[in-house]
């Protein structure tokens, strides 16, 4: 499965696995793809421990960082952080967390030890996310830098590029492809709508033939509703370079993932998730619950806008990932999720799931190839 993006890379298989866990990032490199470690969230010194941990374990495999810098936020233009972060606070009615911390109480989730009720901006800015990068740039072994929302700064773009790494971006919709390319991105990757946390409208299988007919010889990564070989095929036959996924690792052996939270994942269906603005103040695809029902009432706040409304439900994030199994804290927990969440039923290693993509691949192809007539 050797194609021009996989010999820039150093990989086996055109299968990139964005995770915020830094075993599946080294599994699944290890086992011939590359795995993709999400930052946001982390603070430059966690960053720094995670990818020290990364490059003690991987030996001499590839990996990639994915960080959010979105186009527009909410107090965009400030260039520090700290002051942009007390500018944004006064920008957020107490209504509001008095309202996600209720939700907390009512489902009976711990408090933080420290007393602390928000993890701050969360790498949601430029400010934020940039620091995030450099270090990420100081690490032989990062390959490419991808970012979640938008199109990154001309200035970010040049500084990867001249680092001698791939630098790409997400998107839901044609235009946003195009916008990719004309900044000149290495790679877009095209999410549809049934993808995971932050998703257009369009569904992968109308969305991914536009965006390589769009962006030409730009190559297109296809997310957005793959779980296993067929689908993975089907991305390829329609001009995919390769396949980025990210449901697929959240319940893995390797995941570090509290077992309440696991089993809420492997038991969802497909039909269990919605796409809601209730956790970072942008549409995002998750299980649906109690949480993101209740934002959605008439009488209750409406979700704001990014970094606002991460900064009003990181400590949610942070306590149902912590305290997964307390109380009633999977009727409030943030478990962001592709509709393909339904495919997935029973906890697997990273090497496995690896191989069994790519031995239902080649069945794909075989039956494909066998309907060809004979010359």
């Amino acid at each position: 499965m050797k194609n021009a993006l996989c010999e820039r890379l150093g990989i086996d298989y055109p299968l990139f696995a964005f995770t915020h866990c830094r075993d599946v990032v080294v599994a699944v490199s290890k086992a011939g793809g590359i795995g993709v470690l999400g930052a946001v969230g982390f603070s430059p010194e966690q960053l720094k421990e995670e990818l020290d941990w990364i490059d003690e374990h991987i030996g001499d495999k590839p990996y990639g960082v994915d960080i959010v810098i979105p186009q527009k936020y909410e107090g965009m233009g400030n260039t520090s952080a700290q002051e942009m972060e007390e500018q944004l606070w006064k920008m957020v009615p107490q209504e509001h967390i008095d309202f996600a911390q209720k939700l907390l109480a009512d489902a009976g989730v711990p408090e933080w030890p420290d007393g602390t009720t928000s993890m701050g901006l969360m790498g949601w800015t430029e400010a934020t996310a940039t620091p995030l990068l450099e270090e990420a740039l100081t690490r032989p072994g990062c390959k490419l830098i991808a970012n979640a929302l938008g199109t990154p700064p001309a200035e970010k773009i040049k500084l990867v590029q001249d680092s001698g790494r791939l630098i790409g971006a997400l998107c839901g919709r044609v235009k946003q492809a195009v916008a990719h390319k004309e900044a000149g991105l290495d790679f877009v990757v095209a999410q549809g709508g049934e993808g995971g946390g932050h998703a257009g409208e369009v569904g992968s299988i109308v969305l991914w033939p536009q965006v390589v007919d769009a962006i030409g010889d730009t190559p297109m990564l296809a997310a957005g509703g793959i779980g296993n070989g067929r689908q993975m095929a089907a991305a390829l036959a329609m001009g995919a370079a390769g396949v980025w996924t990210g449901s697929l690792w959240l319940t893995v052996e390797e995941a570090h993932v509290e077992e309440a939270q696991r089993e809420s994942l492997l038991n969802a269906t497909s039909e269990d998730t919605v796409r809601s603005r209730s956790w970072t103040g942008k549409t995002c695809r998750m299980l649906k619950n109690q949480w993101t029902e209740a934002w959605e009432q008439p009488d209750t706040p409406d979700p704001l806008g990014m970094p606002l409304q991460g900064m009003v439900t990181s400590d949610g994030m942070r306590r149902t990932a912590t305290y997964a199994g307390v109380g009633d804290c999977q009727k409030v927990a943030f478990n962001p999720c592709g509709q393909v969440i339904g495919q997935i039923t029973e906890k697997e290693s990273c090497r496995n799931v690896v191989y069994q993509m790519l031995s239902e691949y080649v069945d794909a192809v075989e039956r494909i190839n066998n309907l060809m007539p004979e010359a």
